[in-house]
């Protein structure tokens, strides 16, 4: 059996366990061993830094820790299932953002309507979402505008079929 810590930023006694996403805000996930760093693979990482990232701003919203991970040899452990409880901490994400995902994982993660999104090498979290910015505030590529306009931060474009 995992079990699953959750590090929230509160301000009040009502606050819920998981915040509700800023108006406007995309809500990212990045895959994280020192809070510092998006240095980890899906399966491996301990923890996951969790922001909500508008153009101009970005807010930590929670952190989310493991205490069973796999390692980083791409063998498959036999026993738990380690996947499942990971992506059911991050529903509610849109972007996920780690060093590498396997395939029935990326599976799990785009069914949860979460977008996974590796990067070749190790970066800050602060890059990460200095990129999120720019993706947000230039031309976001497709994948990114059905990201958004499924959020509700962007507006769906018009089908033909919606024409009257």
């Amino acid at each position: 059996m995992s079990s699953v810590r959750r590090l929230s930023l509160v301000t009040d006694e009502d606050h819920a366990p998981m915040p509700d996403r800023q108006v406007g805000a995309l809500r990212v996930a990045i895959a994280t061993q020192d809070m510092k760093n998006l240095n980890a693979h899906f399966g491996s990482a301990k923890r996951f830094a969790v922001y909500d990232v508008t153009r101009e701003e970005w807010h930590l919203v929670e952190a989310v820790a493991f205490d069973d991970v796999s390692d980083e040899s791409g063998k498959r452990r036999t026993g738990d299932d380690r996947i499942t409880p990971k992506v059911e901490a991050l529903k509610g994400c849109h972007l996920l953002f780690c060093l590498a995902i396997g395939g029935p994982s990326a599976a799990k993660l785009v069914s949860a309507k979460i977008h996974p999104i590796k990067v070749p090498q190790p970066q800050t979290i602060q890059e990460v979402l200095l990129r999120t910015q720019t993706m947000l505030r230039t031309c976001p590529p497709p994948w990114l505008r059905k990201v958004l306009a499924e959020a509700g931060v962007a507006e769906k474009k018009p089908s033909f079929e919606d024409e009257d």
